[in-house]
C-alpha cells in the first residue's frame, strides 16, 4: 500500500530513546542441539515505522526450514518419547515439575526481553504485552499446581467387581504445537506446557508473525530437557507442517489459526483418525445491546471487547447488534468513544492503537470497509485513514448481510454495527454463523437476559453478561462451537486434551493384591505409587 502519512506524527522519531532490537533467529532446536541454520532466512520487519520514511524497520531474521527439517524434528521427538520409553515418559510427575520449574525459573529471568520483543515485532501496548508474559509465568505455575492436584486424586486403587485398578493420565506421545501471531507466546504456551508436562514430546512451531519472542528461550530448553524432548522449528508452514503430518508420526495436533489451515494440515495425516486434535479456531463474536441496556457500560465494554490490541483478538466483539430504538444514542456515543482512542506506539503512556503487524491488513481493512460504503452503510466516525501500517479504527453501520462485514472475521480495527428489532433476528444470525465462541449480552431485564442465556449457550461456549467477550481466567474452560474450536483449553481440561487414563487391574486375590503391594511399598514402578505432591 501506498503511504500516505496521514499519521506521521505518531511514527517513531529519530533519537527516540527505544531503540530496536535485532535477532539473526537463524537459529532452531533438534534433539537438543542449537543449529544455525545456512539456508533462507525471511525478514522480520517491524510494524513501527521511522518518520519520513518508506522502508520498514528490520529487527531480525528467521530460518525458513525446509520439509526435511521439519521432518528430522518429527524424527528426534519420536526417538525421544521411544514408545513410551523414553527419559522423559516415564520420570514420574514429580521429575517433570522439578525440570518445569527449573525453566519457570529461567523464563522469569527473560521477561524483559521478551515483552521489548513483543512490542517491536507485533506493537502490542506495553501494558499488555507485561500481561501476555506474566499471565504465561502464572499459567506455568497454575498448571504445575493442577497436575500435583489431579496425581494426588489419582493416588488410590478403586475396587469394583472382584477387579482391583490403579488408574492415572499417561501421554499419548509426540504432540505438534502451533501459536498465532497475536499471542505468539501466551497462546503456544498454553498448549505447549500442558503437553510437556504431561509426558509427551513437543515439536513447537514458531509462527511467522511473532517469531522472535521465542528465540530468548531456545538455550533453556536445551539445558534443562533431555534430547528431543523439545524441539523448537520455523519456517513456512505451508512447508513444514503437512510435511511432519505426513510421515503419520505426529500423535496429537495442537493448533490455533483458522479452520481452513487446521483443515489442510489435518488431511496430511495417513491416519486422521488416529490424530488427536486440539484446534483455537476463528469467530465472530456479536454484542447484543438491548434496549434497557446501561449505556455507559455497554460503550465502554464494546470499546474494550471490539478494539482492545486493534481487534487482533479471537475473543474480540467482532460485530454489535443494537436494538432499532436506541441505535442512534448508541452510534453516537461509540463512534466519539473509538474517535478519543490514543494512537501511538506500544510505550507510550494511554494508547490503545498500535500498528499492525500482519503485512497486508491495512488493505484487506480498507477492502471490507469500501464492499460496505458501496452497499450502503457510512463510516460513522470522523478520525479516518489508513497510513502504512496504522489503521484509525472505523465504525461501520448501518450493517446488513449483503455485506462481508457481516459474516467475516475481521481480526483488525473495523467496527460493524447492525440493528435487529427482536431477539429471533439475533437467534437466526447465531443459528446460520459458522462460529461459536461467545457472545456479549447488554441488558438490565432478568427476564430478557434469562431468554438469551438460554437459547445462547447451545449457540456458543461462553455468554457474557454486561460484559465484552475474553478469554480467562485460565481456571475458566476456554472453546468453542462449530469452526470456533476443537477441544477444550484451560488448565485441567489441557492437562487431560494431551493425556489418556490408562490403568492397571488384577483380580482381586491374595496373591494379586501382595505382588502389587510389594511393587507399590518397593517404589519400583513410576506408574504404580501411591506418593504425595505436595
Amino acid at each position: 500500500m501506498a503511504s500516505t502519512k496521514l499519521f506521521e506524527d505518531v511514527f517513531l522519531q529519530d533519537g527516540d530513546s527505544h531503540q530496536s532490537p535485532y535477532y539473526a533467529g537463524d537459529k532452531y532446536l533438534i534433539h537438543g542441539e542449537i543449529r544455525t541454520w545456512q539456508g533462507p532466512v525471511a525478514p522480520v520487519n517491524s510494524p513501527i515505522w521511522r518518520r519520513g520514511s518508506d522502508v520498514p524497520t528490520k529487527i531480525g531474521t528467521y530460518a525458513m526450514l525446509g520439509a526435511a527439517e521439519a521432518v528430522e524434528a518429527v524424527h528426534s521427538s519420536v526417538k525421544a518419547y521411544d514408545h513410551g520409553r523414553g527419559a522423559w515418559p516415564c520420570m514420574t510427575p514429580r521429575q517433570r515439575i522439578q525440570l518445569v520449574e527449573q525453566y519457570l525459573t529461567g523464563l522469569k529471568a527473560k521477561r524483559a526481553e521478551i515483552i521489548n520483543l513483543l512490542m517491536w515485532e507485533i506493537c502490542k501496548v506495553q501494558a499488555d504485552a507485561e500481561k501476555e508474559v506474566d499471565r504465561t509465568i502464572k499459567y506455568v505455575e497454575d498448571t504445575i499446581r493442577a497436575v500435583k492436584d489431579l496425581e494426588n486424586a489419582e493416588s488410590t486403587f478403586k475396587s469394583d467387581g472382584g477387579i482391583v485398578a490403579h488408574i492415572r493420565r499417561a501421554p499419548f506421545g509426540v504432540v505438534l504445537c502451533c501459536g498465532p501471531f497475536n499471542y505468539p507466546f501466551n497462546e503456544t504456551y498454553t498448549t505447549f506446557i500442558p503437553a510437556l508436562i504431561m509426558g509427551n514430546t513437543v515439536i513447537m512451531k514458531l509462527p511467522r508473525v511473532g517469531v522472535l519472542c521465542h528465540m530468548p528461550t531456545l538455550e533453556l530448553f536445551q539445558s534443562i530437557f533431555p534430547p528431543g524432548v523439545v524441539n523448537v522449528i520455523s519456517g513456512s508452514g505451508r512447508v513444514t507442517m503437512p510435511a511432519m503430518m505426513k510421515t503419520g508420526l505426529i500423535d496429537v495436533f495442537a493448533f490455533i489459526g483458522t479452520s481452513q489451515a487446521a483443515s489442510e494440515v489435518q488431511k496430511a495425516h495417513p491416519s486422521p483418525h488416529r490424530l488427536r486434535v486440539c484446534l483455537g479456531l476463528e469467530a465472530k463474536n456479536p454484542a447484543i445491546i438491548l434496549p434497557d441496556a446501561d449505556m455507559k457500560v455497554a460503550v465502554e465494554e464494546c470499546i474494550l471487547g471490539s478494539l482492545s490490541f486493534n481487534g487482533q483478538r479471537c475473543t474480540a466483539l467482532k460485530i454489535i447488534f443494537v436494538h432499532e430504538s436506541i441505535a442512534s444514542e448508541f452510534v453516537s456515543k461509540f463512534s466519539k468513544a473509538v474517535d478519543a482512542l490514543k494512537m501511538g506506539l506500544p510505550w507510550e503512556k494511554d494508547v490503545k492503537i498500535t500498528p499492525l503487524p500482519e503485512e497486508n491488513k491495512p488493505g484487506y481493512i480498507g477492502e471490507l470497509v469500501a464492499d460496505a460504503v458501496a452497499k450502503g452503510a457510512s463510516v460513522v466516525n470522523t478520525r479516518l485513514g489508513i497510513d502504512r501500517t496504522f489503521v484509525a479504527p472505523q465504525v461501520l453501520f448501518p450493517v446488513t448481510g449483503q455485506m462481508r462485514a457481516y459474516r467475516e472475521e475481521q481480526f483488525g480495527p473495523v467496527v460493524p454495527i447492525a440493528t435487529f428489532k427482536t431477539l429471533d433476528d439475533i437467534f437466526e444470525y447465531l443459528a446460520t454463523s459458522p462460529y461459536g465462541q461467545q457472545a456479549s449480552v447488554f441488558s438490565t431485564n432478568p427476564a430478557t437476559v434469562a431468554t438469551l442465556v438460554d437459547v445462547l449457550v447451545n449457540q456458543v461456549s461462553r455468554v457474557n453478561i454486561n460484559a465484552q467477550c475474553q478469554r480467562g481466567p485460565d481456571s475458566f474452560p476456554f472453546t468453542g462451537r462449530k469452526d470456533s474450536a476443537y477441544g477444550t483449553l484451560a488448565i485441567t481440561d489441557a492437562l487431560r486434551v494431551f493425556s489418556i487414563r490408562s490403568l492397571v487391574a488384577t483380580k482381586e486375590t491374595k496373591a494379586n493384591t501382595d505382588l502389587i503391594t510389594q511393587i507399590v511399598d518397593g517404589h519400583s514402578s513410576n506408574f504404580l505409587r501411591l506418593d504425595y505432591l505436595f
